[in-house]
């Protein structure tokens, strides 16, 4: 149950919004976005931590700032990408990513854009598109979605599959349609590691009660955020704070701290978690 909005908590930050070119690997900002005017204070009475990696927080500060809120951009995951190994792709009749970074991994260590390329989701599925490669569907979801995705589309017979991944692999998709008969590799060309600590301008945010609202794409990030607030002394401000999580399992993770309120996305992607944040902000304005 969401409770009623405290409307003497401290006044909001007054943010920018900015967009930043990606060279190598993620950087980490800990503080609000910026562009090159600032955002009306009478608009922007709202502020939403964002643990997303740069890339793909921010697009999502142009959806909250469509929504009136002001995004801190906290990326709690360092993507580090790897020149090798160059995968193998003789006889590979489709690639499988799982994530943006997967598809961004990929683009940087081969030139070869025609193989059907097979995602997750839509936002690996624009990335691929930007990134070049011709023949590109998304699942839609989750992974258990591409699997099926796969199933559907491709032959066993019609030779390997190569899923792209990170060092950490979350769920089992390779083992799923090697049960169904496919030869599946899989190429580890990057590597996500958690931060040492909160970024300055975060602690201060959510220290002062500023933060309305933590968002969250995945179990992993969760739980590194718990452990990175816990650590920097902040976990009790969680208690005015609402977290959005894309799936249950990533909502299970929060479960250490204590919440004004938890919701969870119908479906696992950024539109699922936006239009539970569009059910809160509507809860409010109605109490």
């Amino acid at each position: 149950m969401i409770t009623n909005y405290d409307a003497n908590r401290p006044t909001r930050l007054r943010a920018r919004l900015v967009t930043r070119a990606i060279l190598r690997d993620e950087s980490r900002m800990g503080e609000p976005c910026r562009s090159h005017r600032s955002i009306e204070p009478r608009r922007y009475g709202r502020c939403a931590l964002v643990t997303r990696p740069r890339a793909e927080a921010e697009s999502l500060a142009e959806a909250l700032a469509a929504r009136g809120i002001e995004a801190l951009i906290e990326p709690v995951l360092e993507i580090h990408y790897r020149s090798e190994p160059v995968p193998d792709l003789a006889g590979v009749q489709a690639i499988l990513c799982t994530s943006a970074n997967g598809v961004r991994a990929l683009a940087r260590v081969t030139g070869e854009r025609s193989l059907p390329l097979f995602t997750v989701g839509e936002a690996s599925a624009a990335r691929a598109r930007d990134e070049g490669f011709a023949r590109v569907e998304s699942a839609g979801g989750s992974s258990a979605d591409l699997a099926l995705l796969a199933r559907e589309r491709l032959r066993p017979d019609a030779g390997r599959l190569l899923h792209v991944a990170g060092s950490d692999v979350a769920g089992d998709l390779a083992g799923a349609l090697r049960a169904d008969g496919f030869a599946v590799d899989r190429a580890v060309l990057y590597e996500a590691r958690p931060v040492a600590r909160l970024g300055a301008a975060s602690e201060r945010a959510l220290g002062e009660g500023n933060v309305d609202f933590a968002l969250f794409f995945s179990p992993r990030t969760a739980l590194i955020f718990v452990g990175l607030a816990e650590r920097a002394g902040v976990a009790a401000a969680m208690r005015v704070v609402t977290a959005i999580s894309i799936s249950a399992a990533a909502d299970a993770a929060l479960g250490a701290l204590r919440w004004r309120a938890r919701q969870i996305a119908e479906r696992p992607d950024q539109p699922g978690l936006l239009a539970a944040l569009d059910r809160v902000l509507a809860g409010r304005r109605r109490a």
